[in-house]
């Protein structure tokens, strides 16, 4: 009875041991199946040949013209599982047969947004020196019309619609533009000229059309051109394609500013180092109103200028702001802020926690050695 009872034991265990790794057997089966199914469906992921991205030109019933990005054009069909499509949609197209195979959310070639500031500048009016005058008179073309537009109906004008900032390379026409953006509640939109010159013919005339389109959608809104001259130069005749595509881009930024539609409350900021080569078509009355120059800070704007740039600095007593602002004639905002930190370097390479008159002088005679050297460039490249 008792060798009965054993056996029983013995195989009731191997039964349990058998029916156990039957079940983990099971279980490893499902998670590897599993996984062979994932593997599955991400390769057919990969097999499946990418979409070419296009615009509708026309529609005829299920038929369509569409544009490819290369600029060429086709008369194609229209997939029954795409639904309704219109001129100006932008569809995902088979590379093959170019067959429209579905409509995507895109309203807009470019990603215009992405000029747009949505974080303020910081930039105050207290951080600009020695452009009294200039600022005053941006206040009133851009923030007075912005903050108090019912004063200009009363007197019954008409607000300029943009200014140009015009001055040599240094002298704080940026500057200008952001602290005028900080100081107002507007939707501040910074594009560089070169930005709005495409490759493609339509493409840079685009791009500037849309732009103020979302200069409008979320005014009151700036628009600041930096390096104007970049599009904005005197139109030759000259036979280059490129040349040609910048004047297409130029007259569209003309008719957007002096166009049929009102511009309302987009103020347009535009900047430059080179007045002289601007088109006289973008600076008349109408147009870029007011042209305001920036220049290099004479003596009392040096100071100024100095004294925003040392504030935070730890200077020594013998530090006299007033003799070395006499010292940087004919220096500009930014190479004077270039001053106070070849100063604190000079100071730091001698583990000084103070910046001392002689850090001062020693970083003039750098920056003023690094300025003529440029001087010099320049007149073996262009002399």
């Amino acid at each position: 009875m008792g060798a009965n009872t054993k056996e029983k034991n013995i195989l009731d265990s191997v039964i349990y041991s058998y029916s156990s790794d039957t079940s983990q057997m099971s279980e490893e089966n499902r998670i590897l199946k599993e996984t062979v199914s994932k593997l599955k469906e991400e390769l057919d992921r990969f097999k499946v040949p990418p979409l070419m991205v296009s615009e509708v030109r026309n529609v005829f019933g299920k038929d369509a013209i569409i544009r490819l990005p290369n600029g060429n054009q086709f008369y194609v069909r229209i997939s029954e599982e795409c639904g309704k499509v219109k001129a100006g949609d932008i569809v995902l197209t088979d590379q093959k047969n170019l067959t429209i195979i579905k409509k995507i959310v895109i309203t807009r070639q470019f990603d215009i947004e992405s000029f747009v500031i949505m974080e303020k500048p910081k930039v105050s009016w207290k951080d600009i020196g020695g452009l009294s005058i200039q600022a005053q008179e941006i206040k009133e073309v851009v923030e007075l019309p912005l903050k108090k537009p019912e004063l200009f109906k009363k007197i019954g004008i008409t607000p300029p619609k943009g200014i140009l900032l015009y001055g040599d390379p240094g002298t704080g026409k940026t500057l200008l533009a952001k602290a005028v953006a900080s100081s107002t509640n507007s939707t501040f939109i910074e594009v560089v000229g070169s930005e709005l010159v495409q490759k493609f013919i339509g493409e840079g005339a685009k791009m500037v059309k849309e732009i103020f389109e979302l200069a409008r959608k979320k005014a009151p809104s700036i628009v600041f051109i930096d390096e104007l001259d970049a599009l904005a130069a005197k139109r030759i005749e000259v036979g280059t394609s490129g040349e040609r595509e910048v004047n297409r881009t130029f007259m569209q930024l003309l008719a957007e500013i002096d166009g049929f539609e009102p511009l309302d409350n987009v103020k347009i900021i535009g900047a430059t180092n080179r007045k002289d080569i601007l088109d006289p078509a973008v600076i008349r009355p109408g147009r870029l109103d007011r042209l305001i120059h920036i220049p290099i800070p004479k003596n009392e704007a040096r100071l100024e200028i100095l004294k925003i740039h040392s504030r935070n600095m730890s200077l020594s007593k013998d530090v006299g702001l007033n003799g070395l602002s006499a010292q940087m004639k004919d220096l500009s905002g930014a190479e004077i802020k270039a001053v106070c930190t070849e100063a604190g370097y000079f100071a730091i390479r001698e583990n000084r926690t103070s910046v001392t008159r002689k850090d001062f002088l020693k970083a003039i005679d750098k920056v003023k050695r690094e300025e003529d050297a440029e001087g010099e460039d320049y007149m073996k490249m262009f002399g």
